[in-house]
């Protein structure tokens, strides 16, 4: 990643671009932007037709039919914005709804749009105010599923595009739409399409509207996601649980076997992980510690936050660097023997763990996973057998900070909030970005409207009205600054 002058130098870039092109794209912002004020409560009314649809992935049996209908309506307003080529990619589950506009020529930069129209269930629907699919306004907020994860910002996208082209009848960027209907169960048929769609796909950079801002007026620019391994460990001793009167002392009891081999993972005094390999090619720049610091919780609000009195991990470290920029190992979850009430004197013949690693973009999933089974069965007691099964894996992705179009980015958010935005680093994930990278050789950004308080996933999700019509103009800037650049 370079340096925060390099930053400086992407941004003056843009400056050396022909004066014709830039005065031509300012003329047309102007009425790009009045064109998008002008029709916000329209623009608020089809989000809510949208947002009634249930288009709950995660139970197809019921909502089959709502995802078709989902689908098919985001076509349609994608068709009625302007967009060519729309059809449904048939995948093996949901479909994805493909559509672009190529016609800013050979030269312009190509900008791949990803967003999701799948929902999360809304149960427990009695801890709703206002029911979950009948989307309503309240106090500045749009109060349904999928308002902020991820309908609304994926709307916003599309009224961008639809104000370019009905204003000036083109837009300054070739733009293609992959919008899926399986983010919200893990995504499992997305990466063959983009394999099998590669040459169609093929893009400069890609534009995903699907993460958070920093605060209600502050835009943020994510940079930094981890990837994630996620494990079961399954150990077996005796054929039955013993009396441990009896037995005790005389074998290895499969819980203390298996808390003792997860305790050696990691180092006591410097929370390092113990894995081999594991730091190999884990790189934190100035740039990115400075740009932290400036966008990452302090100290006292992490342990405000978490309700604890004391931070510990990796030495070296803030706590908000190790929660975004630094790889982790967590035990997620452990049990074996006895869970009753009152006392029961017994050694287990079995005991299980749920592990997890967070990865940060440079480190190699699929050999962490080999040297992470290698290291664990070398760490147990003798005398019992151990199972490890890895349930789940995705990488990390990082995007330069002086990459021309997060620069891009970064000048449309300062036009549409009147503000510089943060550049935040997540500690969460968002597999596509890797896959991105890998097939089709391009980077993300992600340039998101929601908060981390809306709700996401939780009964009473909701959308700030404001960033909803923010975001729009955010959009639709995004493509008239990005096409300054050569990427």
């Amino acid at each position: 990643m370079a340096s925060m002058a390099g930053v400086a130098a992407a941004v003056g870039n843009q400056l050396k671009r022909p004066a014709r092109l830039q005065r031509s794209i300012a003329m047309a912002d102007d009425a790009v932007i009045s064109y998008v004020k002008a029709h916000e409560q329209e623009n608020l009314t089809e989000l809510f037709e949208f947002l009634r649809i249930p288009s709950v992935s995660a139970q197809p049996a019921k909502h089959g039919k709502d995802i078709e209908r989902a689908a098919s309506m985001l076509a349609s307003m994608m068709r009625s914005a302007g967009v060519e080529n729309v059809e449904l990619v048939k995948t093996p589950g949901n479909a994805i709804v493909y559509g672009d506009w190529l016609h800013a020529g050979p030269n312009a930069p190509t900008v791949l749009l990803y967003g999701h129209y799948d929902v999360q269930p809304p149960e427990p629907l009695d801890l709703w105010t206002t029911p979950a699919f009948e989307p309503t306004l309240r106090d500045g907020r749009i109060y349904a599923r999928g308002s902020t994860d991820d309908k609304g910002q994926v709307h916003a996208q599309i009224k961008a595009i639809e104000a370019h082209l009905k204003t000036t009848g083109k837009l300054p960027i070739n733009v293609k739409f992959f919008y899926e209907g399986e983010e919200e169960v893990g995504s499992k048929n997305l990466d063959e399409a983009i394999e099998a769609h590669k040459q169609r796909l093929a893009c400069d950079v890609v534009l995903i509207s699907d993460t958070a801002q920093k605060g209600e007026n502050d835009p943020a620019i994510t940079y930094s996601l981890r990837g994630l391994i996620y494990f079961q460990v399954d150990v077996t001793g005796p054929n039955s649980d013993l009396h441990s009167g009896t037995w005790g002392g005389a074998l290895a009891n499969p819980n203390e076997a298996l808390v003792q081999a997860l305790a050696k993972v990691k180092d006591a005094k410097t929370g390092k992980v113990k894995i081999p390999g594991f730091y190999d090619n884990v790189k934190v720049t100035p740039a990115e510690r400075a740009a932290l610091k400036k966008s990452g919780m302090s100290e006292a609000a992490l342990k405000k936050a978490m309700g604890i009195t004391a931070l510990w991990g990796e030495k070296g470290y803030t706590g908000s660097e190790r929660t975004t920029l630094r790889p982790t190992f967590e035990i997620n979850g452990i049990y074996g023997g006895y869970q009753g009430d009152g006392a029961k004197t017994v050694i287990p013949s079995h005991a299980h763990a749920k592990v997890s690693m967070r990865l940060v973009a440079g480190q190699d999933a699929s050999k962490i996973q080999k040297n992470f089974v290698k290291f664990l069965k070398t760490q147990f007691l003798p005398g019992v057998d151990v199972k490890v099964t890895q349930l789940s894996q995705g990488y990390g992705a990082k995007v330069p900070l002086d990459h021309p179009a997060v620069q891009a980015a970064a000048r449309a958010l300062q036009q549409a909030y009147g503000k510089k935005p943060y550049y935040l680093a997540e500690g969460g994930s968002i597999p596509v970005v890797a896959t991105f990278q890998k097939v089709l050789g391009v980077d993300t950004v992600l340039m998101g409207f929601g908060g981390h308080d809306e709700n996401a996933h939780a009964p009473n999700e909701f959308f700030r009205v404001a960033n909803y019509h923010r975001g729009t103009q955010a959009v639709a800037r995004f493509f008239s600054e990005v096409a300054k650049e050569r990427l």
